[in-house]
């Protein structure tokens, strides 16, 4: 009887101690892991900081060009630094030109005057309708293309861009010859800025 008891007591206590090293040792390695791996989640699924702007928003058009990104040029009039990343011939027989604009001033700022005077755009409001390229060697200038309805085929801006933000923007334009590397882009009252054409990839 004594015997019985004392081996069954025995097996109890082994029992007991291996079922608590278990969950130990369990516990030791579950809950370091956890913790990383959710803190590994969270910074991997945490959204970028800088996302498209809705059309609805009028003050806070912050779509800066990634540091990465080339500049083919940049020029600076009226508290505003307007740089071209990119201009493209297409096989449709236009050029797309592409850029950033930063609002340099104290106040925000409309691009009133860079929608143009020409009477056959329609609706252009705050927008890039008043760009042109200019063919120096050529001797030609191309206005910015429309749709069938009078649009330009160009960034329209949703509202005003306030003081130190950015917005992108892009204007298309009837091709110039293929012997015409460069031309000068022109917008509202900004300077100038000479730019190289690449072909579409």
């Amino acid at each position: 009887m004594n015997l019985r008891h004392t081996m069954k007591g025995r097996r109890t206590v082994t029992a007991v101690a291996i079922a608590t090293g278990l969950l130990l040792t369990v516990a030791g390695c579950g809950g370091g892991g956890d913790g990383d791996d959710s803190a590994k989640k969270d910074s991997s699924s945490a959204p970028s900081s800088k996302t498209d702007e809705p059309d609805g928003n009028d003050d806070k058009q912050d779509t800066e060009a990634p540091s990465g990104q080339s500049v083919l040029a940049e020029v600076k009039g009226d508290n505003l630094t307007l740089k071209v990343t990119s201009a493209t011939r297409d096989g449709g027989g236009f050029v797309t030109v592409e850029g950033t604009v930063t609002n340099n001033g104290s106040r925000s700022w409309v691009a009133a005057d860079w929608r143009g005077d020409e009477r056959e755009l329609v609706n252009n409001g705050g927008s890039v309708a008043g760009a042109s390229l200019v063919d120096q060697a050529g001797k030609k200038k191309y206005l910015i293309l429309r749709d069938t309805q009078g649009r330009c085929l160009c960034t329209k801006f949703t509202g005003a861009l306030v003081q130190g933000a950015s917005a992108d923007w892009y204007a298309q334009f009837p091709a110039p010859p293929e012997s015409t590397t460069s031309v000068d882009f022109q917008v509202g009252s900004m300077p100038p800025a000479t730019i190289e054409l690449s072909e579409d990839e």
